[in-house]
């Protein structure tokens, strides 16, 4: 890996439509971007996040070698979200594609248009149990911990039910 090749894990989920065939396009425009060496974890179902009333989640993850900046990655991200048929309606909706960039390599980014890591990932286990899946050996860059007590930290702490493995 040279020095403009970046680690980077990816979240995608989708609960309108045909979640399973919004997943596969979405992988598909990723490793096109290109998103090399890419590898999937399993895809789980999950409950919508505060007892939304709407459909139930598939989510993944995956993860891979970029040489994109991390701003250029999420407009990437967000136009595979477009032409996929994502309306951003409300905070947490149903969606037919979400796309999110969870890590850049061990950086961190705070600008007005991206977070990483992800704010919002110590919160999600459809986030945690796939990244543990993909990458065990993966580390917080600013809290340093690793995925293993960041899921267990989550199983302590959450009310929310573990998401469901479907397939691997």
């Amino acid at each position: 890996m040279t020095s403009n090749e970046i680690p980077v894990h990816i979240a995608l989920g989708s609960n309108l439509g045909n979640p399973e065939n919004f997943l596969e396009k979405a992988r598909e425009a990723l490793r096109k971007l290109p998103l090399e060496k890419m590898k999937c974890s399993s895809i789980l179902k999950s409950s919508p996040l505060l007892g939304m009333a709407q459909p139930d989640y598939l989510n993944q993850l995956v993860c891979g070698i970029t040489q994109l900046e991390a701003e250029e990655l999420l407009m990437e991200c967000q136009a595979i979200e477009k032409r996929l048929g994502r309306i951003r309606e409300q905070r947490w909706g149903p969606r037919t594609i979400d796309i999110d960039i969870i890590s850049y390599g061990q950086q961190t980014i705070d600008s007005p248009i991206l977070k990483i890591p992800h704010p919002e990932m110590e919160k999600r286990a459809f986030v945690l149990m796939p990244l543990q899946e993909i990458s065990p050996q993966w580390t917080h860059p600013v809290s340093g911990h690793t995925i293993d007590e960041l899921l267990e930290d989550w199983k302590s702490n959450s009310s929310e039910p573990l998401p469901v493995i479907l397939s691997s």
